[in-house]
């Protein structure tokens, strides 16, 4: 397996043919075009509006708190449900993982990951598992690290002791730029078991445009950090570009792809991912940006939004909100929003920081009031279920 280092994806970058709203309860963060690129995989691409036929949600929905799973949590960003239903979560500024039991509430720490380096917006940050986790028990992470943000995998032994349960790391992918701010940080596995990253400028806004670096993207690439079959340009990771801080991934049951992503000082968004496509950062925030780049599916003021983690679930993407402090459902029909967005659990709990699919019309919600953001709500952060419609 090659790891590849930042001269190598710089140096396959020239074959290229041709915001938050910050993280914070407060005020903004200081600080293309479409290349005609066309995609040989038909596996992961968005469609651009979905059939005629295509059903939408209700235009009104639901949303019920059925039970906190877990207390006592600090910091924690990435969630990723394990088979039989336990839930993995990461620690951005303790850099550990916790095995949570979901039913008891019960906290397993795996064991801390070796090589963070948190900072500000930075640390460890999303966990995924393997495609062929049944067989491998490989659990990724994407972290900062004192030079970048990187992703590597480590084996996940649930035999040896708490707290010496993850193995050593094997960096799979590195030299994404790192910053105080827009450190990006969600992964998620595709339908196509092809390993997706929303990365940040890091406060660069420049890098967004840039098609040879890494910031301001989202990333496709094999499990092993190659870059993916039927990417958009040759020899390259990029998927998109055009992005200001991408922390949210989820695919609809047509295995769309949607990404959510701070805006700066007027507008929060959700897009529909097209490879090969320019989402207009720093040239255009918000609708309307112009020729050549794609509006957002919805946009929010940056003080309802600040949006992280999303999610789908009965015909709509969820949407964690940070300094919103609300989940946002927004009704699909394709790739187009299919009614107002609507807001759940104003206030209630702080700033929202993952959602994740529980199944069927379940939700996991992670809360981070911990991570020295806003107004803490208690001493703790925790994950609830929730029952959507």
């Amino acid at each position: 397996m090659q790891r590849r280092a930042v001269p190598a994806v710089l140096a396959a970058a020239l074959l290229l043919t041709a915001g938050c709203s910050s993280d914070s309860s407060g005020g903004a963060d200081p600080s293309g075009t479409d290349r005609g690129a066309t995609p040989t995989s038909t596996a992961a691409q968005s469609s651009p509006a979905g059939s005629p036929t295509e059903q939408a949600p209700p235009a009104k929905g639901s949303v019920k708190v059925l039970r906190t799973v877990a207390t006592g949590l600090n910091s924690p960003w990435g969630l990723a449900p394990l088979p039989g239903g336990d839930l993995l979560v990461s620690s951005r500024d303790e850099a550990t993982i916790t095995r949570i039991d979901d039913k008891t509430g019960k906290k397993t720490e795996l064991g801390e990951v070796p090589g963070v380096s948190p900072s500000g917006e930075g640390g460890l940050l999303g966990i995924a598992l393997s495609p062929d986790y049944a067989s491998d028990h490989m659990v990724y992470a994407y972290f900062t690290s004192a030079s970048d943000n990187r992703i590597v995998r480590m084996l996940y032994d649930e035999k040896k002791p708490s707290g010496e349960q993850l193995g050593a790391p094997d960096t799979v992918f590195r030299g994404i730029p790192k910053g105080v701010i827009h450190n990006g940080g969600r992964i998620a596995f595709g339908p196509d078991k092809m390993l997706y990253a929303g990365t940040g400028e890091s406060g660069d806004t420049g890098l967004s445009q840039d098609e040879k670096s890494l910031g301001g993207k989202i990333l496709r690439m094999t499990p092993d950090g190659e870059p993916a079959p039927g990417n958009p340009f040759p020899d390259s990771p990029v998927y998109s570009l055009g992005h200001r801080n991408v922390q949210g991934l989820a695919w609809d049951d047509k295995q769309r792809l949607f990404a959510s992503e701070f805006g700066q000082d007027t507008w929060d968004e959700l897009n529909a991912i097209k490879p090969g496509a320019n989402y207009g950062w720093p040239e255009a925030e918000g609708k309307g940006g112009g020729s050549g780049f794609q509006d957002p599916v919805a946009q929010w003021s940056t003080d309802e939004a600040s949006p992280s983690g999303i999610a789908y679930a009965e015909g709509s993407v969820w949407m964690a909100g940070l300094r919103g402090e609300r989940l946002w459902r927004i009704p699909l029909k394709g790739t187009e929003a299919a009614a107002d967005p609507q807001s759940f659990l104003e206030g209630e709990y702080g700033r929202l920081r993952t959602v994740a699919p529980a199944g069927g019309d379940r939700l996991w919600l992670v809360t981070s009031n911990t991570d020295g953001r806003g107004d803490a709500k208690g001493d703790d952060d925790r994950i609830l279920e929730l029952e959507v419609r």
